[in-house]
Order: structure tokens, then C-alpha cells, then sequence
């Protein structure tokens, strides 16, 4: 859980409107991520080396949860973004994934996708969510 000082509400508000990802384009690092667009609920990018990524909001829980699935993805999977209210200034978000991988193929992305989501957790900890 990363600790956001913002309310539920407006975290959520955030996330839940990708065009909201204007705000961070500028930390996104140019030598591992191109092609990076986003319109309200979907957002791509090619990230080096996995290639091609597309993800969709499949659901809206307001000011609780926003999920995502995988639509152009090597592998398939879905995220989780949860934002629990500590008071009426702070919320916590949880960042979860869930990915359909064989034992072999889990062995070798396990470690990268769990990296992966502590990353999204830190930047999203990091938004100015105004």
C-alpha cells in the first residue's frame, strides 16, 4: 500500500479519467517507453523489451476501485488499482495484478512484473492529484 496525500475522491476522480496521465508524461522515461497515448479509457505504449501494451477500464468503482484489462498484451492480464480513505486529506492505494502465466513462463516474469507494479504504485503515489 503507498500512502497518497489526497482524499479517496480525488485520487479517484484521477485515475479514473486516463487523459489524466498529461500529468505525469514528463517522468515517463523515453528510452523504455514510446508511443505513449492515452484517451479517457484506454492507454498504449511500447515498452522496451516487451513491445506493444494496450490496456482498457473495464470497471468503475467509484471512489473505490478502477480496473484494467490487458487488450494488446504478449501476455494477458489485469490490474487492480484500490484507493481506501485513511481521513478526509490521505488515501492509501493498493496496486494489484493479475496475469494468466504458465509455470515456466511465471518463473521468468515474476520478478519484472512485480517490479513492475511497485513502479506504477510509486508513480502513481506520486501524481499531483489536483
Amino acid at each position: 500500500m503507498k500512502q497518497i496525500p489526497y482524499s479517496q475522491q480525488a485520487v479517484y476522480n484521477n485515475i479514473s479519467d486516463l487523459r489524466n496521465l498529461e500529468k505525469v508524461r514528463d517522468r515517463v522515461p523515453e528510452d523504455k517507453v514510446r508511443d505513449f497515448a492515452f484517451d479517457e479509457d484506454t492507454v498504449s505504449l511500447n515498452v522496451a523489451p516487451v513491445g506493444e501494451l494496450k490496456l482498457r477500464i473495464c470497471d468503475r468503482e467509484e471512489p473505490k476501485c478502477v480496473k484494467f484489462e490487458a487488450v494488446q498484451s504478449p501476455v494477458p492480464f489485469n490490474i487492480w488499482i484500490q484507493v481506501l480513505p485513511v481521513d478526509e486529506q490521505n488515501s492509501k492505494m493498493k496496486v494489484t495484478v493479475k496475469a494468466e502465466l504458465n509455470p515456466f513462463i511465471k518463473g521468468m516474469v515474476a520478478g519484472p512484473l512485480q517490479d513492475g507494479v511497485e513502479k506504477i504504485a510509486d508513480a502513481l503515489a506520486q501524481v499531483p492529484y489536483v
